[in-house]
């Protein structure tokens, strides 16, 4: 049986034989989908635990929108026409909004990709910017002794709104919320004092309460302040299939809650071949968001086995540490203890690949340079076949597959 797998704009395709036990992981297919779940208006008039938007902001307020850059899958453009409806029923100027992409520690967007994201109607209609690591202020610090650095566009906004899409995270359980503050728009210092927690065992996928690193970014965005969210959950096709809106925790949590029923996925065993892609672009731009899919991968492999890692990563490593890490380290024992000595921001995305590669091996099927990989601990493959092929030769011709092809999104979780 032939398998797809999203590579960048394109498909890559793997012929599984006859009498190879294959599992594939994708959505739970038990989940009801209602149109008014995915009803963008009916949200913002139905807000969980919150007045309405319209009756949180005032006339002549500046008004910060902060939603996700060009490595996320977030479709602000399709949200962004309710909502500004919604402010302009509470007679909100247009000219006092921003709309302002989180950058984190990401590069800059050209003014047509933030066109893109944002959709012609906003970008018309209002102040559309990237987030600046270089003009914050500081707000507070948390009890964990992070830094609420925020953007100066944000942090002198009268009113703050998020926008985001709610998936699993592999250290701050997931995505949304307030997670649209820090990391979104606060500054590399910031990030780092937050991100260190990550090397705790209670920071995980799917886990929220007792998450350090979770809780330390919620703190951060109480201290900033954030008056409400529109989240949204996507399904395998980057479609709408679930907004929440209102409070951002007791909101961002009935989304959560509804990502599990439909990603969680259970299984009684590992696999010794795991082939997993993130499903495509933007979501495998580099192995910086490419090694998402990995870590969740992680947990349906079997120790000593092998996971065909499959994404374009045509704007190679995407960070400048990520990448030194990954190319100036002896092995993958070595990237773990660097983390361990000394958290750095960046080192902490091939720390988690290191850990990954303790338990098995990683062959990457990507347009980066064979060179490069190998000396990332990987073996290098342009062919998703290929390196199928050779993984199955290493198991005798005979060995338990799983595939996950939008293994950003789906957590497998072993039950015994």
């Amino acid at each position: 049986m032939v398998y797809e797998f999203g590579f960048g704009k394109e498909k890559q395709l793997v012929d599984i034989p006859q009498g190879i036990d294959v599992r594939e992981l994708t959505a739970n297919d038990n989940i009801e989908f209602n149109d008014i779940d995915k009803d963008v208006v009916h949200a913002l008039e139905n807000p969980i635990g919150s007045p309405r938007l319209k009756d949180i902001v005032k006339p002549g307020e500046k008004i910060a929108i902060i939603t996700s850059d060009i490595t996320r899958p977030m479709p602000t453009y399709k949200v962004m026409p309710a909502l500004l409806e919604e402010l302009k029923e509470a007679g909100v100027d247009y000219n006092d909004v921003t709309l302002v992409f989180a950058l984190g520690s990401h590069r800059r967007q050209t003014p047509e990709e933030m066109r893109r994201l944002a959709g012609d109607y906003a970008y018309e209609k209002i102040n559309v910017v990237d987030s600046d690591i270089d003009d914050c202020i500081r707000m507070g610090v948390t009890a964990n002794g992070t830094p609420v650095d925020i953007t100066r566009v944000v942090a002198e906004a009268d009113r703050k709104i998020a926008l985001g899409n709610i998936e699993f995270h592999y250290f701050a359980g997931y995505s949304g919320g307030y997670k649209a503050i820090m990391p979104g728009v606060s500054t590399p210092q910031a990030i780092q004092s937050n991100h260190k927690l990550m090397i705790k065992p209670e920071s995980c996928a799917g886990r929220l309460e007792g998450n350090p690193v979770r809780e330390d970014i919620e703190e951060a965005g109480r201290i900033c302040g954030l008056d409400f969210i529109l989240n949204v959950v996507l399904d395998e096709h980057k479609e709408i299939v679930k907004v929440v809106c209102g409070d951002p925790i007791k909101a961002h949590r009935v989304g959560a809650a509804f990502l599990d029923r439909l990603y969680t996925k259970e299984i009684d065993r590992g696999a010794d071949i795991v082939i997993v892609s993130q499903g495509g672009a933007p979501k495998d731009l580099n192995l910086y968001q490419t090694q998402k899919a990995l870590d969740n991968s992680k947990h349906a492999v079997k120790d000593g086995g092998i996971i065909i890692l499959i994404g374009s990563c045509a704007e190679g490593y995407g960070e400048h540490t990520f990448e030194d890490w990954m190319l100036n380290s002896e092995s993958p024992d070595d990237l773990v203890n660097k983390i361990r000595r000394h958290f750095v921001l960046g080192g902490h995305k091939a720390a988690a690949i290191g850990m990954v590669l303790q338990r098995a091996e990683i062959y990457l099927v990507s347009d980066m340079a064979p060179e490069q990989v190998e000396r990332s601990f990987m073996r290098p493959y342009t062919s998703a076949q290929q390196a199928f092929d050779d993984a199955l030769a290493k198991f005798g011709g005979k060995a338990e597959v799983i595939t996950m092809p939008y293994g950003g999104s789906v957590l497998p979780r072993l039950v015994k």
